[in-house]
């Protein structure tokens, strides 16, 4: 059965997408809770360092216990998802999220808040997070035509990363204002957004017609898919090695900022906004780069060519030497937000939509399931040898792990493969 969309011609060139009712409600609904979840992702951290008063390797803590979910949950939630329809699953797991982000200021507010209760909030939305991001994947190619996909990851990678601009900031001035406990209750509330938007999108979503089979099996398959396609088996080694290390250099760049620079938290908020441009600059272009050089040839510049960028992060001081951390932290997020808008692309249209939500949990079991080890590995190491010699370990690590891809067919092709089986260019 086809997806019942909105008529077209209505579309407004300037606007796009965003001229269609259910893609708008979609839109909107993300960017406000990107925007609350880019506030909570300093605000928690601040709230262990300013509140709790929590060591390093209990704010890193923080980011692997978000990141746990996808070892744990990760490959079963790709099965039911692709059993179920997506909306349902996302409007839950925005309730989820909701309801563990509002406990964090409520027991603030009567003095019970503890690392532990951080830690589960964490986990909890960890888990929610999985479900969404597996089903929203899955979900974008039954609101849009083929032809549109590109353009509805670019527009929504590129507010995602418009709220990564806003977020951190605005995390700082809270803290600075009230407390970083203020940037939590924003979070929770956005996802009450997000959930109301979805709850009115009209688009039919048909439920799956493939014959259900034991979950150990239709998991077997998600993985035989990406373990059988050589594109998708070097980008998953590639996103394990990457992210392992990706995460670490997250994991402690706040508690570098504020403990190693010396910047006050509302500065540190306001640096990590301005590094954030570079994914809604990379959002922006991804489309016209990709036109120009090629798919295939713009995923390998994003992720390679840009790569070595970030040596210049672990150079930062106050000062002008703030500039050296702000240029290599816009081009490596911009290479990445790049190259995911057209990867993602090309995978939510490549394969059949009642396999994507298998298919992408089995690559993000490998991609994600590296985070909470990089986390933890960078905040032991911190601990150890300290900060700044951790975010050189982990940089260094990422110029090299990306050199991965050119073990793959990536390296030969101008254009991802337009079918399975089609020959690539």
């Amino acid at each position: 059965m086809t997806p019942v969309l909105e008529p077209a011609p209505a579309r407004s060139r300037r606007l796009g997408l965003l001229a269609m009712r259910d893609f708008r409600l979609l839109w909107i609904g993300e960017t406000t809770s990107s925007l609350g979840s880019s506030i909570s992702g300093v605000a928690l951290p601040l709230v262990a360092l300013t509140v709790l008063h929590a060591s390093v390797l209990a704010v890193s803590a923080l980011t692997a216990a978000a990141w746990l979910p996808w070892l744990i949950v990760g490959l079963p939630a790709g099965a039911w998802v692709d059993r179920l329809p997506r909306r349902p699953v996302m409007i839950t797991a925005d309730v989820v999220s909701l309801a563990a982000f509002a406990s964090v200021p409520l027991a603030a507010a009567v003095g019970w808040l503890t690392v532990t209760q951080l830690l589960i909030v964490a986990l909890l939305a960890g888990v929610a997070k999985v479900f969404f991001a597996t089903a929203y994947r899955a979900f974008l190619p039954a609101l849009l035509d083929a032809d549109d996909v590109l353009e509805g990851n670019a527009k929504l990678q590129g507010s995602e990363q418009v709220t990564n601009v806003a977020g951190p900031g605005l995390a700082g001035l809270i803290a600075q204002a009230a407390s970083a406990v203020g940037g939590v209750i924003f979070d929770a509330a956005s996802f009450a957004v997000s959930a109301a938007c979805l709850s009115r999108i009209r688009v039919h979503e048909p439920r799956p017609t493939a014959p259900r089979r034991r979950l150990r099996r239709e998991i077997a398959e998600g993985l035989a898919i990406v373990v059988r396609d050589p594109l998708l088996r070097v980008n998953a080694v590639f996103g394990c090695l990457a992210n392992l290390v990706l995460t670490g250099y997250q994991a402690v760049l706040v508690v570098y900022l504020v403990r190693v620079v010396g910047l006050t938290p509302g500065l540190a908020g306001v640096t990590l906004s301005l590094t954030s441009l570079g994914g809604v600059l990379g959002a922006l272009v991804a489309r016209k780069v990709a036109a120009r050089i090629g798919t295939g040839r713009a995923v390998l510049l994003g992720k390679i060519g840009l790569a070595p960028f970030g040596l210049l992060i672990p150079l930062a001081d106050q000062g002008p030497g703030l500039a050296l951390f702000v240029l290599g932290s816009m081009t490596i997020i911009g290479g990445i937000v790049a190259s995911n808008v057209i990867w993602q692309g090309w995978v939510q249209t490549y394969y059949p939509a009642e396999l994507l939500g298998r298919i992408s949990t089995s690559g993000q079991v490998f991609n994600y399931g590296a985070i909470p080890v990089g986390a933890v590995l960078a905040g032991v190491a911190a601990t150890h040898i300290g900060v700044r010699p951790t975010l050189w370990i982990m940089l260094v690590g990422l110029v090299l792990s990306s050199w991965v891809l050119l073990l793959g067919p990536l390296r030969r092709l101008r254009d991802l493969p337009s079918a399975p089986g089609s020959e690539p260019s």
